[in-house]
């Protein structure tokens, strides 16, 4: 009897990636090639090569999973929130379903990179964890006794716009988001907000990676624009904390490369969370960047929950 094998497919802006994973986790074949970008039949099209690459190399036909930016609404089935916005308001699924020839399963990349994570990854084992994307934006996933909660509005971990938690007199109102709102998390903790919020005070315009290597070179101002980071991450995370109370948080994206935050996130959270200590565990994922993919995979793994 043939081997269930899972294909995952990380569907990003800038590049598509598909990989087949045997059941045990290893990654048989995998392929990335650039996204066409601004044309949907093409992002199809391409999604539907790859896949038949893939199968064709392994002589198999596999389950698909597809993570996606942004997530499909549960009220039109339309795609919704992409920041590559040529997928916006499109049948994404179905029209995926029709061209591959069988059911498609979509969730959001924070969401993938949770179930990655979860399932054999840094928080393998954990009875409930929570996923966070720090990077162009912030996103999260929740996955609870293995299963990916998606809730029924399709927004299960969407922590990034809630507004930043007991924000200081400076932090009121917040900056402006890109979803109509002000002092959203997102606007305060991803990799560009860090930008923004030392050229704020300071007038220089560093990238994140340049923010921390200046921080290590003891550039004072670098490492007050890092503290200030640090501190609003552990009052969003507390809030996720006092509600979920999750056994494991995993950080991702491009500022979980941030050692720092290992060390000094613990103990910035304690003062804000309703309890009188941190069992939580705040770990750096064990697959990185290939965990996208690797959650597209394993959606098919386990039903998926509301």
């Amino acid at each position: 009897m043939t081997k269930p094998i899972y294909i995952g497919v990380d569907l990003g802006g800038t590049k598509i990636e598909a990989a087949a994973l045997a059941k045990d986790g290893q990654i048989l074949r995998r392929k990335r090639i650039a996204t066409p970008r601004n044309d949907y039949p093409g992002t199809l099209e391409a999604i539907k090569t790859l896949v038949a690459e893939l199968e064709t190399a392994l002589g198999v036909r596999a389950s698909i999973g597809v993570g996606t930016p942004g997530a499909l609404s549960p009220f039109n089935g339309r795609l919704r929130n992409a920041n590559s916005i040529w997928l916006n308001n499109q049948s994404l699924a179905t029209d995926l379903e029709h061209r591959l020839g069988r059911p498609v399963r979509i969730a959001n990349d924070a969401d993938c990179f949770t179930l990655s994570e979860a399932t054999d990854g840094a928080a393998a084992g954990a009875a409930s964890v929570f996923g966070v994307i720090l990077g162009t934006g912030t996103g999260g996933g929740i996955v609870v006794n293995g299963q990916l909660l998606s809730g029924p509005n399709a927004i299960a971990g969407e922590w990034g716009h809630n507004p930043l938690p007991w924000p200081g007199d400076d932090e009121r109102p917040g900056p402006s988001c890109y979803c109509g709102k002000r002092g959203c998390i997102e606007t305060w903790i991803s990799g560009p907000a860090l930008t923004a919020d030392l050229q704020r005070l300071t007038g220089r315009q560093l990238n994140a990676k340049a923010i921390a290597d200046a921080a290590e070179r003891g550039d004072a101002e670098a490492e007050a624009a890092l503290q200030r980071h640090q501190d609003r991450l552990a009052r969003a995370l507390a809030a996720v904390i006092n509600l979920l109370d999750p056994e494991v948080i995993v950080l991702g994206g491009g500022l979980s490369n941030l050692q720092r935050l290992y060390h000094g996130l613990p103990t910035a959270i304690r003062p804000f969370i309703f309890g009188d200590g941190l069992a939580t565990r705040i770990v750096p994922p064990r697959f990185g960047d290939s965990s996208g993919v690797r959650g597209a995979a394993w959606l098919w793994r386990e039903p998926m929950s509301r």
